[in-house]
């Protein structure tokens, strides 16, 4: 349907809309009903199987990408309000993103993950976090950090080598 509500396009439920979206720097696009979860057009639509599903009502932190240089929960964003937006997830390539990469690499030297779930996503919100505390002019201490990740559940690390190598970057 053509009709707007509030200037907003109303979709129709069952059809399919053509998403286009930077991924991770590359322009992509697919297709998605209206209803269809971010988090499930990254992984079966697009091949960005980095992003993980795990309580699907935005609690674990587990499908947290960057929207637009801003981290949101994948199972709480539909496919087609990503159209024309920048998305970046834990497989932005080396190289375009120093904060991930130096998080990437503080993570492997301190041990910070175990069967790796919850990862992606604590990555992807320490980047987006570190970002805005530098933009402020802002050094985190530890109790920021351990604030900043109470928004991601981890059942093998106990947190601490996560801290750890957040406190590093």
């Amino acid at each position: 349907s053509t009709e707007t509500r509030m200037n907003h396009p109303v979709l129709e439920r069952e059809a399919l809309h053509t998403v286009r979206l930077t991924l991770n720097g590359r322009a992509r696009s697919g297709q998605a009903q209206p209803r269809l979860l971010l988090s499930d057009f990254l992984r079966h639509q697009l091949g960005a199987t980095g992003t993980h599903v795990g309580c699907e009502h935005g609690v674990c932190g587990a499908c947290t990408v960057r929207i637009d240089g801003v981290a949101a929960r994948a199972c709480l964003t539909l496919a087609v309000q990503v159209d024309g937006r920048q998305v970046d997830t834990v497989e932005t390539p080396q190289g375009h993103d120093a904060i991930l990469d130096a998080l990437k690499a503080a993570f492997k030297r301190h041990h910070a993950l175990q069967c790796g779930f919850c990862t992606a996503g604590i990555l992807m919100s320490s980047a987006d976090w570190l970002q805005r505390q530098r933009a402020h002019g802002q050094v985190p201490d530890e109790a920021a950090v351990r604030d900043m990740l109470s928004g991601h559940l981890c059942r093998c690390t106990g947190y601490t080598p996560i801290v750890n190598a957040v406190m590093e970057v």
